[in-house]
């Protein structure tokens, strides 16, 4: 798991976020695989990027899931930049013989429609060009529930982990040949 602070369990006790959820799924449906999660709050398309290599090299995952790029939009940064990344850390998984799969994110509309629009399809070339999965929208249903946020109204609470969970599984489960 290579993500950003919604997979980093920000502002959550320790075994609550989604990916720990993601570790007892997998335990109680008795797959053989561990959870390895890399996720760093604040991290960029650009750090996931940088830190791959090596968590490739070290881990030698069966599957690369790949959360990032919502802080890249939150600091401005260039949309070509962005998918430039998402699309060289999916090269990279594939190319150590994982399975990448691509959690898309959108933005809050005072970003401007265009902008959201444009970055919200950055996952979408990404996915399609490289023939690899991706979860559209890996907070829908969350994302418009107020209280299903924090205080700071940008990181879910622990009550919205197990749906942002569902949102991954069918296309985790289809990588992992299981239900």
């Amino acid at each position: 798991m290579l993500g950003d602070s919604l997979s980093a369990e920000y502002g959550l006790s320790r075994g609550s976020g989604w990916v720990a959820l993601l570790s007892k799924r997998l335990a109680e449906k008795r797959l053989p695989y561990e959870v390895v999660n890399a996720s760093i709050s604040g991290e960029t398309t650009a750090g996931g990027q940088t830190r791959l290599a090596q968590l490739l090299e070290r881990h030698q995952p069966a599957v690369v899931v790949i959360e990032l790029g919502g802080n890249d939009a939150l600091r401005g940064l260039a949309l070509a930049s962005t998918e430039d990344n998402l699309r060289a850390m999916v090269k990279a998984a594939k190319k150590a013989g994982a399975q990448p799969l691509l959690l898309g994110m959108m933005m809050p509309p005072n970003y401007g429609r265009a902008y959201s629009e444009q970055f919200a399809s950055t996952y979408k070339r990404v996915s399609e060009a490289e023939k690899v999965a991706l979860v559209p929208f890996f907070l829908a249903g969350i994302g418009d529930r107020i209280e299903l946020f924090q205080a700071d109204r940008i990181h879910p609470t622990e009550q919205a982990q197990p749906l942002m969970l569902d949102n991954v599984w069918p296309a985790l489960a289809r990588l992992l040949g299981t239900k």
